[in-house]
């Protein structure tokens, strides 16, 4: 069960921050390293899209992009652990095939949902080599 740091309680909410953050595939392994601007400007990592400590990230949408002349497979899932492999994942999108030069609507605002600080979300391509990115919009709540 979370602790109430881990899910923190959003009715007494103090800050929402809108967030971007973008992810390209390193082949056929999940990847989590998302990148999203900073606090303070400039980029950041944010492995999973898990949140800091006492915040839930409400992800509002995911688009994933083929950039190659091939359909590719793709898929999305949230792991029930920070550390993506350490945990079981549960898949969003699970092998869908995203045409060439083509991009697939994963998650939006009728299907949004909660990352907690211990769990994470993460990428596999069908392909090596990174020619799935994908875009994150999400709400940082604190």
């Amino acid at each position: 069960m979370a602790t109430p740091s881990q899910n923190p309680n959003i009715v007494n909410v103090t800050v929402i921050r809108g967030n971007t953050a973008y992810i390209v595939s390193s082949g056929t392994s999940v990847t989590t390293n998302w990148t999203a601007d900073g606090a303070s400007g400039g980029a950041t990592a944010l492995t999973g899209l898990t949140p800091a400590t006492a915040t839930v990230n409400k992800i509002g949408n995911i688009v994933v992009s083929n950039t190659s002349a091939s359909a590719v497979n793709c898929t999305i899932a949230i792991s029930n652990n920070a550390t993506f492999a350490s945990g079981t994942a549960y898949p969003i999108a699970s092998a869908v095939s995203i045409p060439p030069n083509a991009s697939l609507v994963v998650v939006d605002k009728t299907t949004s949902f909660y990352v907690t600080e211990n769990q994470s979300v993460g990428l596999t391509s069908g392909t090596a080599g990174g020619v799935l990115t994908a875009t994150a919009s999400f709400e940082a709540i604190t």
